[in-house]
């Protein structure tokens, strides 16, 4: 599985990467055959003090991919919510398979 990790207009320091890394590797056992892994952090309104962080994460499994966005007031609950909703898309898409 090949992970790619990418912050948009900021620097994320060592221990969200680890974190986004750590929590990645669960993916395995919801799905065998994951190709790929796109992860965004990004930061929502900048202009204004509240910045929200937004995380977007793109699997590519054979002959399908998926997508989900989540937005919190921090990057590690933003990253679970993502990672929560692409759990239940990957095991929607077994269960049909499956069926």
């Amino acid at each position: 599985m090949n992970v790619n990790i990418q912050s948009v207009r900021f620097d994320a320091d060592v221990k969200l990467v680890e974190y986004v890394t750590r929590k990645l590797q669960k993916l395995d056992t919801f799905h065998d055959k994951i190709l790929k892994v796109d992860v965004y952090l990004k930061l929502d309104n900048v202009v204004h003090n509240i910045k929200d962080k937004i995380v977007e994460i793109r699997v590519h499994v054979p002959r399908h991919d998926f997508f989900v966005k989540a937005s919190s007031k921090s990057f590690e609950e933003s990253f679970d919510s993502a990672f929560d909703s692409l759990v239940n898309q990957i095991k929607r898409k077994k269960e049909k398979l499956a069926a």
